[in-house]
């Protein structure tokens, strides 16, 4: 299942998301990353949290919401957007017909938390990695993964 992570700068949330779907996704989940407005570079602490926590960073970027339109774009099944502005944006037109959910984190190169940005996501990927998603239809998908925001990613 393809999942691609919306920021619109592509330089914190959407890289930290990314990076734990592919890590906690056990293979049955590949995250991409993008931002309407990339700027051009992973954010320093966006990197150093990502390393402090024992993860692989080789290759990340900061890249274009374009890459993922197309025809020779991957389909994509589950677009998760992670800050208000690019929730409230006109999205391109993705391959595939993918649930859409926006789980709102506030921004770590703004207010200096990302621990807490990271510990947010990650507590929301866990539990997305957790579902049926092979199982559950599109209506189910969206359903739960709003629970998983609401929750905050913790057990009901």
């Amino acid at each position: 299942m393809n999942i691609l992570v919306l920021c619109t700068g592509n330089s914190a949330r959407s890289i930290l998301g990314e990076v734990l779907i592919n890590e906690l996704g056990d293979g049955k989940l590949r995250a991409f990353s993008a931002g309407s407005h990339p700027v051009g570079r992973v954010n320093p602490g966006a990197i150093n949290v990502l390393l402090r926590e024992g993860h692989a960073v080789d290759g990340l970027e900061s890249k274009s919401w374009d890459r993922f339109s197309g025809d020779d774009a991957p389909p994509i099944d589950i677009v998760i957007t992670v800050c208000d502005n690019a929730a409230g944006e006109s999205c391109p037109i993705w391959n595939g017909t993918p649930v859409t959910v926006h789980w709102g984190i506030p921004d770590p190169a703004a207010d200096g938390d990302f621990d807490g940005a990271y510990d947010r996501l990650r507590r929301r990927i866990e539990a997305l990695a957790a579902l049926p998603l092979a199982e559950m239809n599109a209506a189910e998908i969206a359903s739960a993964l709003e629970q998983v925001h609401r929750s905050g990613g913790r057990p009901a």
